[in-house]
């Protein structure tokens, strides 16, 4: 994945790896957009990608809920403890990610019943 995103063209001066018309970040509606392009809007949601991720992390995984909630950028805890707590935790939201890299990366599995498949 590190090299597919290095190989990507980038802007001079911006941070970013997915660039906004703007220059700025992706809007909201990039992701419909590009759903609505692909033919799958209607049948597969925004929101079901993230709860697959989050399904399969606390299914599949030793991390914790709270490594888990930080990569889907929730808030986590009270406002005190998020006070008190001032870690990205990228070492180990790293290691999620790498896993769950590996997991999207492997063919699919024979499986009976009736299972719509993620790659």
């Amino acid at each position: 994945m590190l090299d597919l995103l290095s190989k990507l063209p980038r802007q001079s001066g911006n941070h970013l790896v997915f660039i906004g018309r703007a220059g700025g970040g992706l809007s909201h509606s990039a992701l419909p957009w590009v759903m609505d392009r692909l033919g799958v809007s209607g049948v597969t949601t925004i929101h079901g990608f993230r709860s697959s991720f989050s399904n399969w992390c606390h299914e599949q995984t030793a991390h914790s809920a709270h490594t888990i909630e930080i990569s889907l950028a929730h808030n986590v805890g009270t406002e005190v403890e998020r006070a008190y707590r001032r870690t990205d935790m990228i070492a180990k939201r790293r290691q999620l990610m790498e896993q769950w890299s590996k997991f999207c990366s492997m063919p699919p599995t024979k499986v009976s019943g009736v299972v719509v498949p993620l790659r």
